[in-house]
């Protein structure tokens, strides 16, 4: 694991340089090599030769391949190396600096976000409020200059696997608003987070509960109401944040009047599910197991997406839970929406209730939205009707 001091700014573009480089050479040389030997071995074995007998053709074959891998491994190594110095220094642009760069953080963090803690603990995004495209400390003087017209009703976003607080401003110039300006207007102060949504659902939990304690705390007026608003897993999160317990005399989660879950798996997602299986499947056969290992890279974040959180993980007794699904087609009973939803999530897995008839959130308010997917769920005018509905 790097042990350094971060530059002024954050990560800056030489680290993802670097890490570009490692995962070039774990997922890029080393898949191509293992497969590239599994093949050559498969065919030996067809011919009734093993490596020992192999002919000298195949051995001064293997000699080169191994040759050439070898350099292109230790380059890449190298080059990690050399760009983690200058990184070091703080030379070149930030992540942090513009949209772009934002993107790839947190795209990078949904994939392995687990694995930059550990090992690359400068590009890995923590649980944080933002505004203005920045960091916001929890503490009085911060929050107070962040929301100069904070007020006592809070709504909080949390966006979903790899994104970042920026994605609920899709679809802004078509619509001419987002859910925050919208609930703005309706004397709701939004506050917006972000999250290093690679990690497990209930440590991004554990993280949530604390941050919204402080900034609780440290609100510029007593706050009366909290509303949380979910895409996707970061519905999963604020649920996963609502079951840890507190043992301050006030928790934030006797403030929480309504939980809007968007296109959130609390049942699962088939694709998280069929990554899984991809990755069993390919490991089978040694041919097919290097790419095997790519999936495999997946980090917890999307590991969890296959389960969702269930029963273990009640709703909070004294909140009002409202459930948004998606589907591509107009209708939820229409074969094609049924089956797909909204590309990423079902139907049932987003409104809680699985074919048995069991129900996460029997008293829920429910709202399907045909014709569009899981990310038009961002900013609907169906659903800022809905929440004007919910938050009145």
């Amino acid at each position: 694991m790097r042990v350094a001091a971060d530059p002024p700014g954050g990560p800056g573009v030489l680290d993802a340089l670097s890490l570009l480089s490692q995962v070039a050479d774990e997922l890029g040389v080393r898949t191509v090599r293992d497969t590239h030997e599994a093949w050559l071995a498969r065919v030996q074995s067809l011919s009734g030769r093993t490596r020992e007998s192999a002919t000298l053709s195949e051995r001064v074959h293997r000699g080169i391949a191994g040759a050439v891998y070898g350099g292109l491994g230790r380059g890449l190594r190298l080059a990690a190396h050399g760009l983690d110095k200058v990184a070091d220094t703080g030379v070149g642009p930030r992540l942090e600096a513009d949209r772009r760069g934002r993107f790839v953080s947190s795209a990078v963090n949904g994939l392995i976000g687990d694995r930059l803690v550990r090992e690359r603990p400068r590009l890995a995004i923590p649980m944080g409020v933002r505004a203005g495209g920045r960091d916001v400390p929890a503490d009085p003087g911060s929050i107070a200059a962040a929301f100069p017209e904070a007020g006592d009703r809070l709504v909080v976003f949390l966006h979903g696997l790899c994104e970042n607080e920026s994605y609920w401003n899709r679809g802004r110039d078509r619509l001419g608003t987002t859910y925050g300006e919208m609930l703005a207007q309706e004397g709701w102060t939004p506050v917006f987070l972000r999250a290093n949504t690679g990690l497990g659902l209930r440590e991004n939990g554990v993280a949530l509960t604390a941050l919204l304690q402080d900034v609780i705390e440290a609100w510029p007026a007593e706050v009366r109401r909290i509303a949380l608003v979910g895409h996707s897993m970061g519905g999963l999160i604020m649920r996963a944040a609502g079951a840890v317990a507190t043992e301050v005399e006030r928790p934030w989660t006797t403030l929480v009047s309504d939980v809007v879950t968007l296109g959130s798996p609390h049942l699962g997602a088939p694709i998280a599910r069929g990554v899984g299986e991809g990755s069993r499947g390919l490991g089978r056969l040694p041919e097919t197991a290097a790419f095997g290992r790519i999936l495999d890279w997946r980090s917890v974040g999307v590991h969890d997406l296959v389960a969702g959180l269930t029963e273990e993980v009640p709703p909070l007794p004294h909140a009002r839970y409202r459930l948004v699904a998606a589907t591509v087609t107009a209708s939820p009973r229409h074969p094609v929406g049924h089956v797909v939803g909204d590309l990423l999530v079902r139907v049932e897995s987003a409104r809680g209730r699985d074919r048995t008839g069991a129900d996460l959130f029997p008293d829920a308010d429910f709202v399907h939205v045909g014709r569009t997917d899981h990310f038009g769920l961002l900013n609907h005018p169906e659903v800022h009707a809905a929440l004007r509905r919910w938050l009145a």
